[in-house]
């Protein structure tokens, strides 16, 4: 079993707030002290635990969380975690208005002026681009993501709208269809490129029993459609778990790991 490494300190930084970076250019972005990339009119930072062989990275997006919080406070240490149990390149990411990414185009999740920001089809390519970009700096043959609530929704729905560019992906409290909580017409989310998903692409949906954000029955029976639909999915039921950190959970950890491996 995989041991928990937060410590009470981690958890303190983690929920820290920051002033989040409001306009940054490519040409500052490019200057800027430690990991930051410029994709999609964006400049995301990032923490990255290499491998000897980038041929497959990982990708970690996080979901929503208050205005301003340092999510790579959190996330940077599961990277590491999943980075030495995989021994592939993993990387967490800081969506805008996060930790030290921008906010040059796209508002933070939790922004009050729209709501349905992961539904929005700019975000998802947004999110297309930040990983492309990602894939061609490590020189990477394959792509897996991990994404949570916001981050696996936006994750699911990617994978329709570009089915080449991740090869296997674990969706952990995510929503995947859109519309049967809002009437709002330019939504998108999973339900919406079920046809375009590619049936190699390997899906692991994850819910928590005791999650009261992404209810379990929305995880579930979202799995039995994408299973009539041919695709490659397994469905993981963690025992008592809530909505906050149910993708770091050991059985959610435990099936990312071994989906991973499946050759």
């Amino acid at each position: 079993m995989l041991k928990k490494i937060f410590t009470t300190g981690f958890l303190s930084l983690a929920l820290a707030t920051t002033v989040y970076a409001a306009n940054v250019s490519k040409e500052q972005c490019e200057a800027k002290e430690g990991s930051f990339i410029y994709a999609g009119n964006e400049c995301i930072e990032y923490k990255a635990f290499e491998a000897e062989d980038n041929e497959v990275i990982t990708v970690i997006v996080h979901g929503t969380w208050d205005l301003g919080t340092n999510t790579l406070g959190r996330y940077a240490p599961f990277a590491e975690t999943m980075n030495m149990v995989t021994d592939l390149t993993t990387i967490a990411v800081a969506l805008p208005g996060y930790s030290d990414s921008s906010t040059n185009n796209l508002k933070p999740l939790a922004s009050k002026e729209v709501k349905n920001l992961a539904a929005k089809k700019e975000y998802v390519d947004f999110l297309g681009e930040l990983v492309s970009s990602l894939k061609q700096k490590y020189n990477a043959q394959k792509v897996n993501f991990i994404g949570h609530s916001a981050g696996a929704m936006m994750g699911a729905t990617l994978i329709g709208t570009k089915p080449d560019l991740i090869q296997n992906i674990a969706l952990a409290g995510g929503r995947y269809d859109i519309h049967k909580v809002s009437d709002e017409k330019d939504l998108i989310s999973m339900v919406d490129v079920l046809d375009n998903i590619s049936k190699d692409t390997k899906i692991l949906f994850i819910y928590g029993t005791e999650d009261k954000i992404s209810k379990p029955e929305v995880t579930t029976s979202f799995y039995e459609v994408a299973k009539n639909k041919g695709l490659n999915v397994k469905l993981v039921k963690v025992e008592g778990a809530a909505h906050i950190d149910l993708d770091m959970t050991d059985t959610a950890t435990e099936a990312t790991v071994e989906m991973f491996e499946e050759e």
